[in-house]
């Protein structure tokens, strides 16, 4: 039996907002440093960017994937937070930033991961590395992994601490991706990257993201610096509801970087509101279901649907939803059944996919035999 070719059904949606008193759009800054990105955590809207996918040597930034894969075992159980770990020869010599911890001696899950996100400890990193896969190689392995799953499509690692290495690349983008991870995996291991500074083996070191000192709105997240690289920051901030996360990458100095990173979240935070557009469970229209008990199934968000732009656009948000056909039973809430394409003044701004409200299971014999035969009729 000849099925119809799937097809789009397009409907116009009317979105409506409270009107915005009209203003000029802040230009975006134009920073000292080579590329950078400036997102929006809630909605994963990019503010700004200069180069998001030019590679560079991330430095001590890859320590942000050996903290996020150090957390999801800590989450999934595997290692505990007092746990203690036997530093090998090859952590110990570890150069560059370190933790100073002793060869042959044990230290606590907890503090090395401290130790990595506060101090930077590339010696710190390698412990954990061979705690979690045995060698540090086979941590790059497992680095890699979950880079590919959470869609950071330039990115290699090939060591856990940044020391330069020819295989070892990413991009602001992909930098933004992992942080934005970290904080909506993790939310209380997050916390762990506003501490000021951390005591081990009787050294204090101060946390080297000056931000936290310089605005109290900063809540992370890691530097980094080689000769290659220059000096890189990625950095995140709250203000009211609104998270946004900055990457500076390939600043002249620490004090730029701050405040290259400063001021892009500054702007972020002036220039762009975050709008609900969608409440969640919404029901934005019904798309005909096939060979289903029902009908039709209630399409919409199953979260709020949040954008962020300028203010003055807000009244100027269109929207058209796409029904992809045939949506064919059984369907379960969540299911991807459609797009929702979004244009501001008449320009495009972004496809989001929408999906059923509840479940569908699949109809009777004879009620899937006359859906059939009328798709049959529908294709000739």
């Amino acid at each position: 039996m000849r099925l119809p070719i799937q097809h789009l059904f397009s409907i116009l949606l009317l979105v409506i907002f409270p009107c915005a008193a009209l203003a000029q759009t802040t230009p975006a800054p134009v920073l000292a440093a080579k590329s950078w990105i400036l997102v929006d955590h809630a909605t994963g809207h990019i503010l700004t960017s200069k180069d998001p996918d030019s590679r560079i040597e991330p430095a001590s930034l890859t320590k942000l994937m050996t903290a996020y894969l150090s957390f999801s075992a800590l989450k999934a159980g595997t290692i505990t937070e007092d746990q203690n770990v036997l530093v090998s020869a090859k952590a110990w010599r570890q150069e560059g930033s370190r933790m100073f911890i002793q060869v042959d001696t044990t230290v606590a899950v907890g503090d090395l991961i401290r130790g990595v996100i506060v101090q930077s400890g590339n010696d710190a990193c390698v412990a954990l590395a061979e705690l979690l896969a045995g060698t540090e190689e086979s941590f790059a392995v497992l680095m890699n992994r979950e880079a590919e799953r959470l869609g950071m499509k330039n990115t290699h690692f090939a060591n856990s601490n940044g020391l330069p290495h020819p295989d070892l690349y990413t991009t602001a983008r992909d930098l933004s991706i992992l942080a934005s991870a970290i904080i909506r995996d993790f939310p209380d291991y997050y916390a762990l990257y506003s501490l000021k500074s951390f005591t081990y083996n009787r050294i204090t070191q101060p946390n080297r993201n000056r931000l936290l000192y310089l605005d109290e709105a900063v809540d992370g997240m890691k530097t980094g610096h080689t000769d290659a690289a220059g000096y890189c920051l990625v950095a995140s901030a709250i203000r009211g509801p609104r998270r946004l996360i900055s990457v500076v990458l390939g600043a002249t100095s620490e004090n730029v970087r701050a405040q290259e990173s400063l001021k892009l979240l500054n702007y972020g935070f002036t220039s762009f509101d975050t709008v609900r557009i969608y409440t969640a469970d919404q029901v934005l229209s019904q798309f005909r279901v096939w060979k289903g008990a029902a009908n039709q199934v209630d399409v919409g968000f199953t979260q709020d649907f949040l954008i962020s732009l300028p203010p003055e656009k807000a009244s100027k948000v269109g929207a058209v939803l796409e029904s992809r056909q045939p949506v064919l039973a059984p369907l379960a809430r969540g299911q991807e059944i459609g797009m929702l394409k979004l244009t501001i003044d008449n320009e495009p701004y972004g496809e989001y996919p929408v999906f059923a409200l509840s479940d569908v299971p699949l109809a009777g014999f004879f009620g899937r035999l006359w859906d059939a035969i009328v798709m049959w009729f529908k294709s000739l």
